[in-house]
C-alpha cells in the first residue's frame, strides 16, 4: 500500500490520546514511506498527520470541497490539493486515489467515510481494506451497534467478522495487509430467498 487515505476528526478531540495516535499513525507513514491522502483540512486530528508527513518531506494529499476552502479550514502548504464540488464527491475522489483506508476518531463526517467504505467493500464495489484504529476504545460503542446489526439480522456475520480493528497502528497495517474480500454470491442468494418467504 502507497497511500492510504486517513478519516479523521476535524477536531482533536478532549484528551491527548487521541493526537498521540494520529501521531503515531504519522510516523508509522514517514517511517514506511506511505503517502497521506486525507481531507484537506489545517484542523484538528487531520493537521497532526498532515504536519507530521510534511516535516518529514512525505507526500500529503488533501481533497476538500470549495465550500469548505471558503470556510478557510484548508491546509495550504500540503503536497496537492484537489478541489471538488461536494461532499459525495470528495469520498469518491479518496477512494479512487488510495490503496487502503484507515479510521481514527472522529464526528459525523469520519462515520460517514468509515460506513461507506464498508458499503463499498461488501458490494464489491471497492476491494480496498479498511482498519479501524480503536483509540482507547473510542469505537467500542459503534462495534457493538454491528455485533447488534448482526444478532437482529441485518449484517452478516461473516461481514462483521471481517472488519479490521486494533488498538495499534502496526497490527492494525499487518492485518490491513492480508484483507481479503468476501463473495457476494451466498448473501444476495440468500437474501433473495428470505425476501421470498
Amino acid at each position: 500500500m502507497v497511500k492510504i487515505c486517513v478519516f479523521c476528526g476535524s477536531s482533536m478531540g478532549y484528551d491527548k490520546k487521541y493526537r498521540q495516535a494520529a501521531k503515531e499513525v504519522a510516523d508509522y507513514f514517514v517511517s514506511n514511506d506511505i503517502s497521506l491522502v486525507y481531507g484537506g483540512a489545517s484542523v484538528g486530528l487531520m493537521r497532526i498527520l498532515a504536519d507530521t508527513l510534511l516535516e518529514n518531506n512525505k507526500e500529503v494529499i488533501g481533497v476538500m470541497p470549495q465550500l469548505l476552502i471558503d470556510k478557510e479550514v484548508a491546509h495550504h502548504h500540503i503536497s496537492q490539493m484537489i478541489v471538488v464540488e461536494s461532499m459525495s464527491e470528495r469520498k469518491q475522489k479518496m477512494v479512487e486515489l488510495s490503496d487502503g483506508f484507515i479510521a481514527l476518531p472522529g464526528g459525523f463526517g469520519t462515520l460517514d467515510e468509515l460506513t461507506e467504505v464498508v458499503t463499498m467493500n461488501q458490494l464489491r464495489i471497492n476491494d480496498k481494506p479498511l482498519g479501524i484504529l480503536n483509540v482507547d476504545g473510542y469505537f467500542d460503542k459503534l462495534l457493538e451497534f454491528f455485533d447488534h446489526s448482526v444478532e437482529c439480522g441485518f449484517v452478516r456475520p461473516e461481514y462483521r467478522k471481517n472488519l479490521i480493528v486494533s488498538d495499534n497502528i502496526t497490527t492494525l497495517m499487518t492485518d490491513m495487509q492480508k484483507y481479503q474480500p468476501l463473495s457476494m454470491g451466498k448473501w444476495v442468494e440468500d437474501i433473495k430467498i428470505e425476501s421470498d418467504h
